[in-house]
């Protein structure tokens, strides 16, 4: 897959992705520990058995903790690599984007480290794109500063969609997504739905003021009430 460009489908189908060359997208979740950041990113890996370089720094280690990947049925393989300092994570990010063999390399950094500039962002989105390798940046407790990133998502979990055979359990999940700076898509918002049984993300546009669906849950309190 790569990342996303959004396009507008026809009527009732909402938008649709098309694959892009893979590079660098940065991901801001709605709240430092809120794993939709991290659930949007596997959504988006290229459909391979490639392993993925996964690297964190400590204090993303300590705050979030490392990411709980049991039941999603994720077929690639993790090298976890443990850092102190972000400066060392954006040096193996770095590294590990000269091997065309992996999936992805995936980087986590809490706050805004100096070693995070505009030019350390150029230099990973010029490495994934020459080895065509997708990179991701989660970028926890930090601010949208000037970065090279070719995307930049803000993204936050919602209440996951009704389930179709029980309407007091959890159905597929579902985020806000607010693509908010871009250099070859138009920024927009959606609402993201992962259908684990096909193992597909659908997207719709957001309402204008971004409130969930107004009937979102009626079924939960029907069954309830």
């Amino acid at each position: 897959m790569g990342v996303l460009r959004m396009q507008q489908g026809l009527a009732g189908q909402g938008i649709r992705p098309a694959a892009m060359p893979h590079t660098l997208a940065e991901v801001f979740p709605a709240a430092p520990a809120d794993a939709s950041a991290t659930a949007f990113m596997l959504s988006r890996l290229p459909k391979t058995n490639a392993p993925i370089l996964w690297v964190q720094d400590r204090l993303s280690r300590k705050e979030a903790g490392y990411p709980s990947l049991a039941g999603i049925g994720l077929q690639h393989p993790i090298i976890m690599v443990d850092l102190s300092r972000a400066s060392d994570v954006l040096w193996a990010m770095e590294d590990g984007l000269r091997c065309r063999a992996l999936a992805a390399v995936v980087g986590e950094v809490w706050g805004d480290p100096p070693a995070l500039d505009f030019t350390a962002t150029k230099r990973l989105a010029m490495r994934a794109e020459a080895a065509d390798v997708s990179c991701w940046l989660i970028r926890r407790a930090a601010s949208p500063d000037l970065s090279a990133a070719r995307d930049r998502w803000r993204i936050a979990s919602l209440p996951s969609a009704t389930h179709p055979h029980d309407a007091q359990a959890p159905g597929d999940p579902r985020w806000a997504l607010d693509l908010f700076r871009s250099r070859r898509s138009k920024p927009g918002q959606w609402v993201a739905t992962y259908e684990r049984a096909a193992d597909r993300l659908h997207l719709a546009a957001a309402t204008g003021d971004r409130a969930v669906d107004k009937g979102d849950g009626a079924a939960r309190q029907r069954a309830a009430g």
